[in-house]
């Protein structure tokens, strides 16, 4: 055995680095295949793989008209990959910036005050049946969708949200976005997901939750209008029927910011009861 080691290490050398590598490109492969599972990405990247396939055989057949169209096609290739898969790369450098190890803080009594508030705004119109959507900004700027709404810049308070999101208020509609403490804008247009993991019985609410959970590394929570049921999105997945425990700690680790149980939810955690919001 020793033997058939040395003489395949001399024939393909292998180095500790090596591995290291590799194991690296593995763990980069299975987290853009999570990204992009479920999602129409999937299908642009068989075609891109069809389409290098019949490179290899236009290059083995020796066409030359064909290779001197792939030889074009191949100076653009690379610039077509990152517009096509720009949200999952965007994800996938989320994933990779949210390490545990240097993103630990000291969660503050202010923080707890905000997160206390909040909670008991969720919980008061979740009762009453008030639809909200509320968006909390961490590493990632949303100066974008602050702009799409109106400017509010107040202290986050239980009666100012539940006031916000009241249906007779003319700034129901939308979202909140809070940053650093404080209710930045109301009324904000989030970007829609177009995911297929999706139950095609969700509403607005919960696809902009998604949508903007697609794009940047913010956290939110939503009230649903029919049911009154609380869940939470956090890097494009969706928790459903969250209880007031659970919030408080999905609130607390996504706002510290560490990776915990917002940052690493599997398939099986997705949204799992079709129900109209």
């Amino acid at each position: 055995m020793s033997l058939a080691v040395t003489v395949f290490q001399w024939i393909i050398p292998i180095r500790l680095i090596d591995i290291v590598e590799i194991g690296i490109f593995s763990y980069v492969l299975y987290k853009l295949y999570l990204l992009m599972r479920g999602t129409i990405a999937v299908q642009i990247f068989f075609g891109i793989v069809a389409l290098y396939l019949i490179q290899i055989i236009v290059s083995v057949a020796d066409m030359t008209i064909l290779k001197s169209l792939f030889s074009l096609l191949n100076e653009v290739i690379v610039l077509a990959v990152i517009i096509l898969f720009q949200p999952e790369i965007r994800r996938l450098l989320l994933l990779l910036g949210q390490n545990p190890l240097v993103r630990r803080f000291v969660n503050s009594p202010a923080q707890n005050q905000m997160v206390s508030e909040v909670v008991d705004a969720v919980l008061e119109m979740s009762r009453a049946r008030i639809g909200a959507l509320i968006v909390f900004e961490r590493s990632t700027g949303l100066r974008s969708y602050v702009e799409t709404g109106t400017i509010i810049r107040g202290r986050v308070s239980k009666d100012l949200l539940v006031t916000i999101f009241y249906s007779q208020n003319p700034l129901h509609d939308g979202a909140v976005i809070i940053r650093n403490k404080n209710v930045e804008a109301a009324r904000c247009i989030l970007p829609i997901s177009t995911s297929m993991r999706l139950s095609p019985h969700l509403g607005l609410r919960h696809r902009s939750a998604v949508g903007l959970t697609e794009q940047t590394d913010a956290f939110v929570v939503v009230v649903s209008e029919e049911t009154g049921r609380i869940s939470v999105a956090t890097l494009g997945n969706l928790i459903m029927d969250v209880d007031e425990a659970q919030l408080r700690g999905y609130l607390d680790d996504a706002l510290l910011p560490q990776t915990g149980s917002t940052a690493e939810l599997s398939g099986a955690e997705l949204e799992t009861a079709p129900f109209q919001t």
